[in-house]
């Protein structure tokens, strides 16, 4: 400090020592709970609406999964009526129309069942769906009830009638609806 400087000026600040550099800061900590240099875990998946052919592999996987309860399902009605294991339509004398008629019903229950309690139920997804991260929801993404699942599941049957297009419209409608979508009024997402 020089006499010229008025009193209560502080101090220039010193000159550093001579020597190595200070040594910076440690690192931030890792985040609490995590193993030091783990990421975080990855946000969750944001869902879009699943298009035709995923929804068509996903029919695929189905339509397999459906193809072995119903065979599981008429062996197991065969034997309880005492019937042979073969096809009943190479039964000539038509004696196993009846039971082939029952057979087809209770595939239909099946068929029903499987696509409305698993639609329907905390995974909101039939097995092909599942295996492919899809889920089906209502318009607001929330989880559909029995009733509406029953009545997508039977409105299938009209997206099939003219030559499958109402199966089609999912690859060119909004939000990817086919037409028994658009008349249960639900979507089908898809999450990756």
């Amino acid at each position: 400090m020089s006499e010229l400087d008025p009193p209560g000026t502080p101090l220039p600040p010193a000159a550093p020592p001579p020597g190595p550099p200070p040594i910076p800061p440690p690192a931030a900590p890792p985040t609490p709970g995590y193993a030091y240099g783990t990421p975080p875990p990855l946000p969750p998946p944001v869902p879009s609406y699943a298009g035709f052919w995923v929804r068509f592999v996903a029919a695929v996987i189905d339509g397999f999964v459906l193809f072995f309860l119903g065979a599981a399902t008429h062996a197991v009605i065969r034997l309880a009526a005492g019937a042979p294991l073969m096809p009943l339509w190479r039964d000539a004398r038509g004696a196993g129309m009846g039971l082939a008629c029952g057979e087809n019903f209770v595939e239909l229950i099946v068929w029903w069942l499987y696509s409305a309690l698993l639609e329907s139920s905390s995974s909101q997804a039939t097995l092909g769906k599942m295996a492919l991260g899809m889920k089906v929801t209502d318009m607001s993404g929330r989880r559909i009830d029995f009733g509406r699942a029953t009545g997508r599941t039977f409105a299938k049957i009209l997206s099939a009638i003219p030559l499958f297009v109402g199966y089609m419209m999912a690859g060119f409608t909004q939000r990817r609806q086919a037409l028994h979508d658009m008349i249960a009024g639900t979507v089908v997402l898809r999450f990756r």
